[in-house]
């Protein structure tokens, strides 16, 4: 499938920030600006990679770069669902195209996990960003119950291919975990 020009150019300047080094608060700052360009309009993500599934949330691969230095993924929630806590490991930013993401952050202390602060609310055109260096831990939800909400994420990696962590509140454990993608 080929892909729409507003993602052609998201991807174009995110090779460039990669291609310029790996100085992450550069690359944040400038995968924010991009990001923001193209969640500012909602008509370019084709319906099959908006597609919610009844009982969980949907990762549909846009974008991966040949070398694996970054990815660009859609997230679909259906109404009420909801991620683990979990972390990255590499930084990602993240867009929302439609509906709202509420991003309940965590922490580490000790052995356990712990809130580290109010829940973010994320509405259409607003974009955040994630990493081992300013917090990557949270638990991530569609922001409503009566309807799917979609976001746009870029990563510091492949995404679906990278070994990453979830977290039980209850017990403290820890389980190691990869993605993969819906549509791969």
């Amino acid at each position: 499938m080929d892909q729409p020009q507003r993602l052609q150019e998201f991807v174009a300047a995110l090779e460039a920030l990669v291609d310029a080094g790996n100085d992450e608060p550069r690359i944040l700052a400038g995968c924010r600006e991009a990001m923001k360009r193209l969640v500012a309009a909602d008509d370019w993500l084709p319906g099959e990679l908006a597609r919610p599934h009844p009982q969980y949330y949907q990762q549909y691969l846009l974008h991966r770069d040949p070398r694996d230095r970054f990815s660009v993924v859609s997230f679909v929630w259906g109404p009420g669902q909801k991620t683990p806590v979990h972390d990255h490991t590499v930084w990602g930013v993240i867009g929302m195209l439609r509906g709202g993401e509420l991003c309940a952050p965590f922490r580490r202390e000790g052995t356990a996990i712990v809130p580290a602060g109010e829940a973010v609310k994320l509405g259409p055109g607003e974009v955040d960003a994630v990493s081992p260096s300013i917090g990557d831990v949270h638990r991530v939800s569609n922001a409503y119950d009566d309807r799917v909400s979609v976001s746009i994420h870029a990563y510091g990696a492949n995404i679906g291919s990278v070994r990453r962590h979830v977290y039980d509140l209850e017990t403290g454990a820890v389980k190691e975990f990869v993605s993969g993608y819906a549509n791969a």
